[in-house]
């Protein structure tokens, strides 16, 4: 069936080396730290607290644990792809190598409401940070421009009503535009316009700042954990998805959006200097120091201060302030590290966005004008505007509850769509050269699929309206565009701008 035709993984391995637009500059270091830069931000600085508050308590430990487990399993599947086809596009590519176009069209649209969504979600992060440090020096923004001006609590009787779960429950806050959050998009928009090098260089710094930060935070809170904060350590049942061990499943699917960013390394590829080598350290090193950063400072997050008290925009500063008047600095310092940090994240997510545009635009999935790369920057800088744009609107409007909910089930459809596009690839050619083998893969690959299912399940039913009602809007501009534009319909695959096949 032409839905399910496919490019053969040698055709893209051959793109990826004749495509030369994109500018190799990143080494194992730089994706590495394109990783943590994603990773490291408003997972830990400001769903954490919330997650903890709202669902699972003390045991966010444990949903940690949860989430961080399906990112093991995922992520090992993205490091064999990556370095097996290391062309930019992340799952969209991988999934157009295996599963054929259709299912490559529904990951790709589902992508764009991974990554663009995140950069608005952290992006409202950021402001809620950036207006408390403003506030300690006497700088006061007025609240109406500093929060979004709709909210959104679906109503408690709709039950599986898509209709009344997508419509009902919005209300309006008063407030006007989220502006700050506006701001920062827009500026990391022009960073990335720029040049891949210089947004690489920044985001290093930006890691080196809040990692310092967070460490500090973790040796100085040890000393301040009362571990009658950590009873009970599983809060009793209020109901579904609230406390108890559903509770925790839901605050794994939460906070599962913290983990993308070894997704968004993989978008990457194309701009890596030697991506067979570096694509797989980059994803599994920086999973698996997040990881670890996480769990410790959940821990301390709630042993310092009761879970009960950390629904806040930023629950980080909210134990600081437990550790007493002697640690004021280090209030000031989190801050500082919080506002880099998600600067960061902002950063990686919309980097990640535009090229998704440029893979699917390539394959004429989408209009030309998504593969146009700067003459001077190397960079997908139409693209890049069009994404920043989108983004600085959506930041704008919309809680940052909405948005990280949204953001956690497109990751977790993508990430298990990899781990079956890993396992039908083994069968289809099993003779492929794999720079890199996902060990176990019949067993690694299942898990990921299950637990990405199970966590999925976990999430409000409005979630599931909202990506719903987007998969379908998705499918209208596919059969209405990308079906009859396709490359591979036409039998040109993977060579845009080419005079001589318009």
């Amino acid at each position: 069936m032409k839905l399910f035709r496919r490019k053969h993984a040698a055709d893209l391995q051959a793109e990826a080396k004749n495509d030369t637009r994109l500018k190799r500059a990143l080494g194992p270091v730089n994706l590495t730290a394109l990783g943590i830069g994603a990773i490291i931000g408003a997972g830990i600085f400001v769903l954490t607290g919330q997650a903890a508050a709202k669902y699972a308590g003390p045991a966010i430990v444990l949903s940690f644990v949860l989430a961080g487990m399906a990112c093991a399993f995922a992520g090992l599947c993205y490091a064999e792809f990556s370095a097996l086809i290391p062309v930019s596009g992340s799952a969209y590519t991988y999934a157009y190598a295996t599963l054929g176009e259709f299912v490559a069209w529904i990951i790709g649209w589902d992508l764009i409401l991974e990554y663009l969504f995140a950069a608005s979600t952290v992006a409202v992060g950021w402001s809620g940070y950036v207006v408390s440090f403003l506030k300690e020096f006497g700088v006061v923004i007025p609240a109406q421009f500093t929060s979004a001006p709709y909210d959104h609590h679906a109503p408690a009787d709709a039950g599986w009503n898509m209709w009344r779960l997508f419509t009902e429950g919005w209300g309006s806050t008063g407030a006007t535009l989220n502006v700050p959050a506006m701001l920062i998009v827009g500026f990391v928009t022009f960073l990335l316009v720029l040049g891949i090098k210089e947004s690489a260089t920044f985001n290093n710094i930006i890691v080196a700042i809040k990692m310092t930060v967070i460490l500090t935070f973790i040796a100085v809170g040890f000393a301040f954990i009362n571990r009658h904060n950590w009873h009970p350590f599983i809060p009793p049942s209020l109901g579904p998805g609230e406390f108890g061990w559903g509770g925790i499943v839901r605050g794994a699917g939460v906070i599962f959006f913290a983990y993308i960013g070894f997704d968004a390394v993989s978008t990457a590829a194309q701009e890596a200097k030697k991506p067979q080598r570096d694509m797989p350290i980059g994803m599994l090193a920086s999973l698996a120091i997040c990881t670890v950063l996480y769990i410790i400072v959940s821990l301390v997050l709630t042993g310092v201060v009761n879970y009960q008290s950390l629904n806040v925009p930023a629950p980080i500063a909210v134990a600081v302030d437990a550790f007493g008047e002697k640690m004021a600095w280090l209030r000031t310092l989190v801050k500082i590290g919080a506002i880099a940090g998600l600067s960061s994240v902002i950063l990686v997510m919309l980097l990640g966005q535009p090229r998704i545009f440029y893979c699917m635009s390539k394959d004429g999935l989408l209009p030309q004008i998504f593969s146009t790369v700067h003459p001077k920057f190397q960079t997908p800088w139409l693209a890049q505007i069009f994404t920043g744009a989108v983004a600085m609107l959506v930041a704008g409007l919309f809680p940052i509850g909405l948005l990280g909910e949204l953001v956690s089930i497109g990751t977790l459809l993508a990430f298990a769509i990899v781990c079956a596009g890993v396992l039908v690839l083994r069968l289809l050619h099993p003779e492929m050269h794999r720079p890199f083998r996902t060990p176990a893969v019949w067993v690694v690959a299942p898990l990921g699929i299950i637990f990405c299912g199970w966590l999925m399940c976990g999430l409000p039913r409005d979630t599931w309206a909202r990506l719903i009602v987007w998969m379908v809007i998705g499918l209208v501009i596919y059969f209405a565009y990308g079906h009859r534009n396709s490359r591979l319909h036409h039998g040109r695959p993977g060579k845009p701008n080419d005079p001589s096949q318009p």
